[in-house]
């Protein structure tokens, strides 16, 4: 029952994006950006010494980027977790001012509650978009329940860069040498500051990127297989923001995956390698993500303690038997119409934390 939205909550959250949308159109001409405070050169902390950005910053393909293991051992010198959390979203807001003066006078920095939204957006869109960052994040930890954790204190960053090449230029610091990209309308970088980056458009498109990066973001904190991550962020991407018409019938879609999954490929699903293919290999990841996620996920009490248990380095196989007493390899052939074959079975060693395929530090949508 869990990808079954309930009417009530469905219906409020098409009036609060409707409501949000009307406030744009009657936004009028668009506005200039408000003026901003220059970056901050220290970050200050409860009883310690305040943390120097200008030492522990750098500069990578024009954007600014701070020294986050410095900065996270600055943060572990702080009594409290209140008083922790507070230095961390400070340390944020001042990375955030650092990155729009990287960029000239294009960027600019939004706040409120719940978001920080750092882009060349008019302020009537950035208001909105952080609207619907706030009431997005409700429906994602109502849809994944104790799955999900937003961390108390701290804000959802967005950053929304101007155009595809800026996109792109910013997620290849985090995969360097990836050569050929896949496309991505959204990414999720979960190291240093947790943090999403989006390719500007309106605001109807970037509902379903927010939708979907802020499940991954609600998901870091258990460091799923790739696959369990993808599949919870489409199908929970679609309950809020709607599936849309893709590009092939359901019909089509299952004929790719027949022809297209095999011994060596299924491999680099598990792995996580498959998702970032530029070709029919990407979009077929995410789909058979999607079912796997969506059929498991029926027994939602199962699911949860599958995904809690779930390991990158067996691809989840050992809580699948566990606690769905499935087995993966066999599943995904039936999916695929082949026959039983071991080969199937996840055979990786896991990509390590910190941007290799597979890695938090990199979820996309």
């Amino acid at each position: 029952m869990v990808w079954i939205a309930p009417l009530v909550g469905a219906f409020w959250g098409l009036l609060t994006t409707v409501a949000i949308r009307r406030g744009l159109a009657q936004a009028g001409a668009p506005a200039p950006a408000p003026a901003q405070e220059p970056a901050p050169e220290e970050v200050r902390g409860t009883g310690v010494e305040p943390f120097p950005l200008r030492p522990h910053l750098h500069v990578a393909q024009g954007f600014a980027m701070v020294d986050w293991g410095a900065a996270a051992g600055w943060l572990a010198t702080i009594t409290g977790a209140d008083a922790r959390n507070l230095a961390r979203v400070d340390l944020h807001r001042a990375w955030l001012g650092h990155l729009r003066e990287s960029q000239g006078d294009r960027m600019w920095l939004h706040e409120s509650d719940e978001a920080m939204i750092l882009s060349p957006l008019e302020p009537a869109v950035a208001a909105a978009t952080s609207r619907y960052v706030s009431m997005a994040r409700k429906r994602v930890a109502r849809t994944l329940g104790t799955l999900a954790h937003f961390p108390a204190g701290l804000k959802s960053v967005v950053l929304v860069m101007d155009d595809l090449d800026a996109y792109y230029a910013y997620i290849s610091l985090f995969r360097p040498g990836d050569g050929e990209q896949a496309f991505s309308g959204g990414c999720f970088i979960g190291t240093g500051c947790p943090h999403f980056v989006v390719p500007r458009t309106d605001l109807a498109g970037l509902e379903p990127v927010i939708a979907h990066e802020l499940t991954h973001s609600a998901l870091a904190h258990l460091g799923l297989p790739l696959w369990i991550d993808e599949g919870l962020a489409v199908n929970t991407e679609h309950r809020i923001a709607g599936a849309g018409r893709g590009l092939h019938t359901p019909r089509q879609l299952h004929e790719k995956h027949v022809a297209f999954w095999n011994d060596e490929t299924i491999q680099q699903f598990w792995a996580g390698t498959s998702f970032r293919r530029p070709d029919d290999g990407n979009l077929l990841s995410y789909d058979l993500a999607r079912i796997m996620v969506a059929q498991m996920g029926r027994a939602w009490p199962a699911f949860e303690r599958f995904a809690r248990e779930a390991e990158r380095a067996d691809a989840g196989a050992a809580s699948a038997r566990k606690h769905l007493q499935l087995d993966l390899g066999g599943y995904v052939r039936l999916l695929c119409e082949h026959e039983p074959d071991g080969a199937w079975q996840p055979a990786f060693a896991a990509a390590p934390a910190g941007g290799a395929p597979g890695a938090r530090a990199d979820a996309e949508r």
